[in-house]
């Protein structure tokens, strides 16, 4: 399928093809692949960032590294500028009623709010956690706690190593959930 839309893109460059991103970030930037984030309506910055990452190496992806290692800046700050302004479709996630209730309580204990914003939404180079699949919030945080997923100050990598299992668990339910709206 991304090779019928790399043929497909016409004069642009077909590495920032956004129809190229949904083959895997689904239509408008929302994922219906669980273990694949949604970019829609993500912050731009923080978009621009991870492609970022991506080309430079600093994170790592077998998919994602090669999709980005040819775009230009300008090619990822428009790509993060399409897709910031993507509307995030309604979580597919449904938390439990006690991580409801559970999940803001750790979410101010690891400042979570703080970096994420208040309604983990993402602000800046930080990214939206709200609404975001399931699988891949669990993924991402788990991999943090490892220390085996590079994040671009170590801010992110610092925050998990206190989490337990069940911290993550209830997080990740709880954020998950949330609208991103």
């Amino acid at each position: 399928m991304a090779a019928a839309l790399c043929f497909s893109a016409g004069h642009r460059a077909l590495a920032a093809d956004p129809q190229l991103c949904a083959a895997c970030h689904g239509p408008e930037g929302n994922s219906v692949i669980p273990a694949n984030p949604s970019i829609a309506a993500q912050p731009e910055q923080s978009i621009s960032i991870q492609l970022f990452q991506f080309r430079e190496g600093n994170r790592k992806d077998a998919q994602m590294t090669p999709m980005a290692a040819n775009l230009s800046n300008k090619e990822m700050n428009e790509l993060a500028a399409y897709f910031s302004k993507q509307k995030a479709a309604a979580p597919p996630h449904k938390t439990s009623p006690e991580n409801a209730l559970a999940g803001p309580k750790l979410a101010q204990q690891f400042n979570c709010v703080q970096c994420h914003g208040p309604a983990l939404r993402g602000q800046q180079h930080i990214p939206r956690l709200a609404g975001q699949q399931y699988e891949y919030l669990l993924a991402q945080l788990r991999k943090f706690k490892a220390q085996t997923r590079a994040d671009l100050d170590g801010n992110m990598t610092s925050a998990a190593q206190p989490l337990t299992d069940k911290d993550i668990e209830i997080l990740v339910d709880y954020a998950a959930g949330l609208s991103a709206q």
